[in-house]
């Protein structure tokens, strides 16, 4: 069989692994390299690429950057003078229309970091962690218009961790999706591809996270609901809360066994451990506005070496 022309669209970091091991495949002539167009970062705002940009040139791959690839003039005329077998599409945070997804002749395959159909959507390994699941996976899946809704083609499983939090699930997965990709490809080649329809009646969505719902509610929230939203959201963008009222970005946490009311906070054995709506919550590594990332341990010291006291909020409090 002659090798299969691919087109690849991503983003982030996560898809980089995918890509160099597509490189590297000798069954496939990666065409092209789709991605969203520069953007300011860091302190001094300068514009930096997509990640899967910067190791795309390193590879030596041809690149297209554009805000909608279904309007890209330049990906349009790419795709009138080259024949793509396949686009394989990873976190490209763009939707792709009709038109554009029948240009590949054997169709765009999406890889999503969760096992569909559950967890339809921008922020999957979030919501495997906010809800405290066991085990979670990668599937890819024959794209469709409707999101993540087409038939699956190839999927594995893995476990989550107790200790497992958003950074530690990613990297597993990253370093997961070039085996499924490549066992795809594998398939492919076979002509042995076999795809699965989605059981439309256990879909669940996981939609992406506004900057709200970082924010830690101990009047509403038990301490296992708010424990699993830290995990889901560090190391970035962090959960938080206001401590003396200033922010406060929690990283580490573990549940704990003493009584407190919501907000109550206790600091023996110079533990910093707060009151939820049910049961307490230690929060282990902390970081304060302006200041390093330091262990509860750290952070109680600092204030009674100033003898303040210590109080939590969920919200500013006005002065």
């Amino acid at each position: 069989m002659d090798k299969i022309n691919c087109v690849f669209l991503g983003t982030p970091e996560i898809t980089n692994h995918t890509l160099e091991s597509l490189s590297k495949d000798e069954r496939i002539n990666l065409q092209l390299v789709v991605s969203m167009p520069d953007r300011p970062a860091g302190r001094g705002k300068s514009l930096k690429s997509p990640d899967v940009i910067i190791k795309a040139k390193e590879l030596g791959i041809k690149t297209i950057q554009t805000e909608n690839i279904n309007k890209s003039e330049v990906f349009l005329e790419f795709s009138k003078n080259n024949q793509i077998d396949i686009m394989i599409v990873f976190a490209f945070a763009q939707f792709l229309n009709e038109k554009t997804l029948e240009i590949p002749k054997l169709g765009c395959f999406n890889i999503h970091t969760s096992l569909l159909p559950k967890y339809r959507g921008a922020a999957p390994m979030q919501y495997a962690l906010f809800n405290g699941d066991k085990e979670t996976g990668l599937c890819i899946q024959k794209m469709v218009k409707k999101m993540d809704a087409g038939n699956i083609v190839k999927e594995q499983k893995i476990n989550i961790e107790d200790s497992d939090n958003l950074g530690t699930l990613h990297d597993k997965l990253k370093n997961l999706a070039p085996k499924v990709v490549t066992s795809f490809v594998d398939d492919l080649i076979n002509n042995s591809v076999v795809e699965k329809v989605q059981d439309e009646k256990d879909v669940s969505f996981a939609p992406s996270i506004p900057k709200s719902e970082t924010l830690l509610d101990f009047e509403n929230q038990t301490n296992i609901e708010i424990h699993n939203r830290i995990r889901g959201l560090s190391p970035i963008p962090g959960a938080f809360c206001f401590l003396n009222n200033k922010r406060l970005k929690v990283f580490e946490s573990e549940l704990a066994s003493d009584c407190l009311k919501p907000f109550e906070v206790s600091l023996k054995f110079n533990t910093l451990v707060i009151g939820t709506k049910r049961g307490s919550i230690r929060f282990k590594l902390v970081q304060q506005e302006g200041k390093p990332k330091r262990s509860d341990y750290e952070l109680i010291n600092g204030f009674k070496s100033n003898n303040t006291e210590i109080k939590v909020h969920s919200t500013r409090i006005e002065k």
